[in-house]
């Protein structure tokens, strides 16, 4: 395996966007939405794009 495959195969993915999320979590991007504004889904914004952590969405998962 050459050195640049090794460096991005190593990489861990911190952040999913909205849609991403609404299809992992089979809910619709309101839903997702509603879940952010209680506070049960932590983000990140870089520019104007919102992104959802992943340790976040673990977390809810097994809360429930």
């Amino acid at each position: 395996m050459c050195r640049r495959a090794t460096r991005e195969a190593s990489l861990t993915q911190y952040t999913t966007s909205i849609s991403q999320a609404a299809k992992a979590l089979s809910l619709g991007r309101t839903s997702i939405y509603a879940l952010i504004n209680e506070g049960r889904l932590d983000t990140i914004k870089i520019g104007r794009r919102r992104l959802i952590k992943v340790e976040s969405i673990r977390d809810l998962l097994e809360a429930r």
